[in-house]
């Protein structure tokens, strides 16, 4: 079986940031620091800052006064950074540019006298974030011909929605071409296979395993190099390896390795 890296993969720019900016606020602050939900979906990195001290909460109601926190890479909404600032909580906003965009063309557009459908899974962190702003709603609260604006979730796939953020287009763009080359090479879709690294939970990697099916190729999502020995790969000629962008470089990396027997 050959295996092929498909770039770009791993940590996005907000991932990034929101990871460096989580250690930086552990090795200044003294003291319990506090997390607002998982600063990303992925469990090393989550298990991560636990391990040096971070404790993860739902809600600011649940940090004791004049404690610092980290808002995660999803966001959240206006009436959580003004509870915050009641409870005299020492913010740092880590999230995401992308959904900071989003939250400015929702109020953008409020100003306008326009309401902004938010296209997203409801229970996300990113969007009940959007969803806490003025004049947003959810497709089924529209009233009929009420001229409206849009902002999609970040995670979702880019070709179906449009709207979401470089770093997501890009690794779907990448799986979509991978497979799409290898088809064109004259293997037939059941000898190609996409492995995707990253948690259960992450909606980016979830995007990436589908877009590959939907391509022609056949996909498996794995958390890390112990789910990798579970999987038949009979038949697979070819094995693009990506990684959302919530993943590790080093888990990506572990499952590289863990692969390298098969090859």
């Amino acid at each position: 079986m050959r295996i092929e890296v498909i770039a770009p993969h791993g940590f996005c720019g907000g991932v990034d940031r929101a990871v460096r900016m989580a250690h930086e606020l552990l090795d200044r602050v003294k003291g319990t620091v506090y997390g607002l939900h998982e600063i990303v979906h992925n469990e090393s990195v989550v298990g991560a800052l636990v391990s040096k001290g971070m404790v993860f909460v739902e809600s600011v109601a649940d940090v004791p006064e004049g404690a610092a926190i980290l808002v995660s890479a999803h966001g959240t909404s206006p009436a959580v950074f003004e509870e915050a600032k009641r409870r005299g909580l020492t913010v740092v906003d880590a999230t995401c540019p992308f959904v900071l965009a989003g939250h400015a063309k929702i109020r953008e557009n409020f100003r306008n006298g326009m309401r902004t459908v938010i296209i997203g899974k409801p229970t996300h962190a990113e969007v009940k974030g959007y969803l806490g702003e003025e004049g947003a709603c959810l497709p089924e609260d529209l009233r009929p011909g009420e001229r409206t604006g849009r902002v999609v979730q970040t995670t979702l796939d880019a070709d179906e929605y449009g709207g979401v953020c470089t770093a997501t287009r890009d690794r779907q763009q990448a799986v979509r071409k991978f497979v799409e080359s290898e088809l064109l090479k004259g293997l037939s879709p059941s000898s190609v296979g996409v492995l995707v690294v990253g948690s259960p939970k992450s909606s980016n990697t979830g995007k990436l395993a589908d877009i590959a099916e939907r391509a022609g190729a056949r996909s498996w999502r794995v958390a890390g190099t112990k789910d990798v020995l579970s999987i038949d790969f009979s038949g697979i000629e070819v094995l693009g390896v990506t990684s959302g962008a919530s993943t590790p470089e080093d888990v990506f990396d572990d499952v590289l390795e863990g692969l390298s027997p098969l090859t």
